[in-house]
């Protein structure tokens, strides 16, 4: 069984993850002390790990993040503390998200291999506001001629996000067919369209070359 920490330690160690605005590791948090009076790691962590354990049962917790610590609300009161910043969420374009997606399942990357996966071109705004939101960085260069450079997500991703490690990314969705999906739950392909259901007549679910067919109606 591990020691008890030290109650003026462990109250240090709140008071500096509550002021800092970022997540604090281990090391951040040993350099506030003086070289000749600074305590062990393993002193450290324990009094973490105690502010871990008291933190359950209240509004808010604190969370790891990489490396670091921080505390934040707890995610189920989320609805009600809405309410405190009632201005427009920011919204980002697909864009933006999909090129932060590549990069985070498959980094380092550089933004070659970005506009090869999407098969469009990735402009120069939507890098530079990542970098900006600092969910981005430069990791270094690929030793190609041209030297370009690859990118990977930060600890500001992490926290923006809410992950411990990348490792907590939501799996990648395995691509199927459409007739195992059908099976799967029990549907009849093709899909019955809207004349169909409405008793106005058979209907193919789809045109030539696999598209979607309007009614000549303009249903």
């Amino acid at each position: 069984m591990s020691a008890a920490p030290d109650r003026e330690l462990k109250n240090l160690v709140e008071a500096a993850l509550l002021a800092s605005e970022t997540p604090l590791d281990l090391t951040r948090i040993l350099k506030l002390f003086p070289e000749e009076s600074r305590p062990g790691r393993e002193e450290v962590q324990r009094a973490i790990d105690a502010l871990v354990a008291e933190s359950e049962e209240r509004g808010v917790e604190l969370k790891r993040h990489g490396k670091g610590w921080r505390y934040q609300t707890r995610g189920r009161l989320a609805p009600w503390l809405a309410k405190l910043n009632e201005g427009r969420p920011p919204r980002y374009s697909r864009a933006l998200l999909e090129t932060l997606a590549i990069i985070a399942y498959r980094q380092p990357v550089s933004r070659g291999d970005i506009e090869e996966i999407r098969g469009v071109s990735v402009s120069s705004e939507i890098m530079r506001t990542l970098q900006e939101r600092e969910w981005i960085r430069q990791l270094g260069v690929r030793d190609v001629p041209g030297r370009p450079a690859l990118y990977g997500t930060t600890q500001a991703f992490l926290t923006y996000f809410d992950l411990k490690s990348l490792k907590e990314l939501p799996a990648l969705v395995e691509q199927r067919d459409f007739e195992t999906i059908a099976r799967e739950q029990n549907l009849e392909l093709p899909l019955p369209t809207a004349e169909r259901a409405t008793g106005d007549g058979p209907a193919d679910a789809q045109g030539a070359g696999g598209e979607a067919r309007e009614p000549e109606d303009g249903r």
